[in-house]
């Protein structure tokens, strides 16, 4: 799996666009999975999944991992080529199909984030000793006033930062306390504000 795919190719923008292959895509980042397996999450029929699943691989988007033989049937294992999909400067004109594509993937990423928070351990949510030093769980949200060039700056760093800790996760993952943490962050542009708050002056 690549890092990154800069999608030069309209047709890989508009499969990509499709809010229910948004969120196969979603899934399929994360590990190979089977038509099978992808009906029974999604609650639908296997055609249906194989046919989606045919556009994806038809248009490059993802690819055949490898095949198993279960109670005499061959099951097909697919994931993403990529972890991350940038269009192309070319493809920019496009402006619309664009913009469409990553909102959808956007909201892709909000749905599967919502999904992780119901199924993790009410240990990822409890709260032990002094709060807010002793929390489990991070949730925050901000409106915050910047240009675009700040607005880079900031993203550059939370990556950075995001980078720093995955590697130390690596280094002490062996350590018996070291947990797995799932960690999403979303950054865009709004119309107006919706915060308009008075704090109180300690």
């Amino acid at each position: 799996m690549k890092p990154t795919l800069v999608i030069r190719d309209l047709n890989q923008l508009k499969v990509l666009s499709d809010p229910f292959r948004a969120k196969l895509m979603m899934l399929l980042v994360e590990k190979p999975y089977t038509g099978q397996q992808l009906a029974e999450q999604f609650n639908l029929s296997r055609a249906r999944i194989h046919y989606h699943l045919r556009e994806l691989e038809k248009n490059h988007l993802i690819e055949l991992i490898r095949t198993e033989e279960i109670n005499g049937i061959v099951q097909k294992f697919y994931q993403s080529v990529a972890q991350a999909f940038l269009p192309d400067v070319s493809l920019l004109p496009q402006k619309r199909e664009v913009s469409e594509t990553y909102r959808q993937i956007v909201l892709s990423m909000i749905d599967r984030t919502h999904m992780r928070a119901l199924t993790a351990p009410d240990e990822a949510f409890s709260i032990s000793g002094q709060v807010p030093g002793n929390m489990k769980a991070l949730a925050t949200y901000w409106e915050i006033t910047m240009n675009d060039r700040h607005f880079q700056e900031f993203s550059k760093e939370a990556a950075e930062l995001f980078n720093k800790y995955d590697k130390l996760c690596n280094r002490d993952g062996e350590q018996s306390d070291a947990k797995t943490y799932f960690m999403s962050a979303f950054g865009f542009q709004v119309d107006r504000k919706a915060f308009d708050q008075h704090m109180d002056q300690e």
